[in-house]
């Protein structure tokens, strides 16, 4: 199988499906019995599993926090079945206090997810949206952030939770590389309709990572990565998250079939009520 096909954050190439972990870390969106139930069943054995997936298929770039030592074993020992890396997007929330204790820790901070391996760090939701300022139309002290993180040796980003982010930082011409932005087909945890992020999306200045394409199981893969892959643009990213290695499997294959432009090659689950529409 060919590699999944690539983008660009700056100078990075990265492939365009992105490895989600809210699956992995037990963030269901559902309900806190969901959660615990992700964190029984989510071994390091069975992440790896997953992981060695996508990483055979092409698709070698992870979104995640700063993870303890059990989730880099998981990581490791994928990329060591492989024998290919992985290309990490880590998103740490920041201290905003702005004192200089503050700035002591983010530092700290940076560089500890530098060690771990982050080539791009974007700044979690709870500190980007924290500071966005509608009434100026900025990001307030970003700026400084953004050059704390070149300083520790990576590529700064945002990810947010609100849409007028890119907007603003494009605006002011903040030195990001790359922007998250939540997009689905049912407008789940957007907070304006859908047709309105798309066309954002399409104005970014940057490439976007889009998440939640699935709107948390919501909807069904077909639906939700047709939309996803067949309404951005090619430079921008769909980050997708998967419990088991059949899941990646299933999500790879039909992505590329809606790339490709072609009918997908995944089984279809079957139950009683289908034996009529089944050709013979």
């Amino acid at each position: 199988m060919p590699d999944f096909p690539r983008t660009m954050i700056e100078n990075l190439s990265v492939s365009r499906m992105i490895i989600g972990t809210n699956w992995w870390l037990g963030y269901s969106h559902t309900s806190v019995a969901k959660d615990e139930e992700i964190k029984r069943l989510m071994t390091g054995d069975r992440v790896a599993d997953v992981l060695e997936v996508f990483l055979r298929a092409g698709v070698d770039t992870l979104m995640s926090p700063l993870t303890p030592e059990p989730f880099q074993a998981a990581v490791r020992k994928a990329e060591d079945r492989v024998g290919r890396k992985v290309i990490r997007i880590l998103t740490p929330a920041l201290d905003i206090a702005g004192t200089p204790e503050a700035d002591t820790a983010n530092r700290r901070l940076l560089d500890d997810c530098r060690k771990a391996g982050a080539a791009v760090l974007m700044p979690h939701q709870q500190t980007t949206d924290a500071l966005l300022d509608r009434t100026t139309r900025t990001i307030r002290g970003m700026d400084r952030f953004c050059h704390m993180i070149r300083e520790a040796g990576m590529i700064p980003g945002l990810s947010t939770h609100m849409p007028e982010t890119p907007v603003y930082a494009d605006e002011r011409a903040l030195d990001v590389a790359t922007y998250i932005q939540i997009y689905n087909a049912m407008g789940f945890l957007m907070q304006i309709e859908v047709d309105w992020v798309h066309r954002m999306i399409w104005q970014a200045k940057k490439p976007v990572i889009t998440i939640k394409p699935l709107a948390v199981n919501k909807v069904l893969p077909l639906v939700g990565l047709a939309f996803a892959w067949s309404t951005i643009r090619p430079r921008d990213m769909v980050c997708v998250g998967t419990a088991t290695a059949d899941e990646a499997r299933e999500d790879i294959e039909i992505s590329l079939s809606i790339l490709e432009r072609r009918p997908d090659d995944v089984e279809l689950q079957r139950t009683r009520s289908k034996s009529s529409v089944e050709r013979k």
